[in-house]
């Protein structure tokens, strides 16, 4: 999953409010933001496959320390408190909501990915959305709308960049998941993890930047 991994981050922003969105959508992406450096490092290996699946050719054959189950829950509780540190322990609930960001990409890639997610042992699990281009597509958006929705209605413009801003933010990361789905851009291991860092990075910065010219409705102030 791509864009969607976003869907939890404006959620969470939804039901605690005092989380930063920006944090929230590192958060939903810091799985992945780990699987680029390993990969970059050779800690962890993936294979260019063209046709591997539907949707990309990325053969994840050996993604342990990233994408196991064990290693989601370690990820989640280092995302937790790392929040919760970070908003100077103000709030507890800033440290669940993030916790809760980072656990929900194991549980939509458990959706999307092909059994490589690692469970136990030599066990891998994965539902394999990926093999079905447009139910994939579909999945994708609907977290990401579904999200945004929740967001948008718990919010307000402050001026009209944020009341164009989640409808541009929408038609903007479809778009980017179109190009990912359609192009494959994948072409070698270190290109595919170096773009996703890029884009891991740069789409938590535009969501920053839209959300201060948003608040909080007065319904939920």
């Amino acid at each position: 999953m791509f864009v969607g991994h976003y869907g939890p981050a404006f959620a969470l922003k939804r039901f605690v409010p005092e989380s930063s969105l920006f944090a929230l959508c590192i958060g939903v992406q810091l799985v992945d933001i780990a699987w680029g450096v390993f990969v970059l490092a050779g800690i962890e290996h993936v294979r260019i496959v063209p046709g591997f699946t539907e949707c990309n050719s990325l053969d994840l054959h050996h993604i342990p320390y990233t994408h196991s189950l064990i290693a989601a829950v370690v990820w989640s509780v280092i995302g937790g408190i790392a929040a919760w540190l970070y908003a100077g322990r103000k709030s507890p609930r800033i440290g669940v909501a993030a916790a809760l960001a980072v656990a929900s990409h194991w549980i939509l890639d458990l959706l999307m990915h092909r059994p490589d997610l690692p469970l136990y042992g030599d066990s891998k699990v994965g539902l394999g959305l990926w093999n079905y281009r447009w139910p994939a597509l579909f999945a994708e958006l609907i977290s990401l709308g579904i999200g945004l929705a929740l967001y948008a209605t718990s919010t307000r413009p402050r001026d009209a960049i944020g009341r164009a801003g989640p409808l541009v933010l929408f038609v903007a990361l479809t778009g980017a998941q179109l190009v990912n789905l359609l192009l494959d851009p994948a072409t070698t291991p270190q290109a595919t993890a170096i773009s996703g860092l890029l884009s891991f990075v740069s789409i938590p910065l535009a969501v920053a930047w839209l959300d201060k010219h948003r608040s909080l409705s007065k319904s939920l102030g």
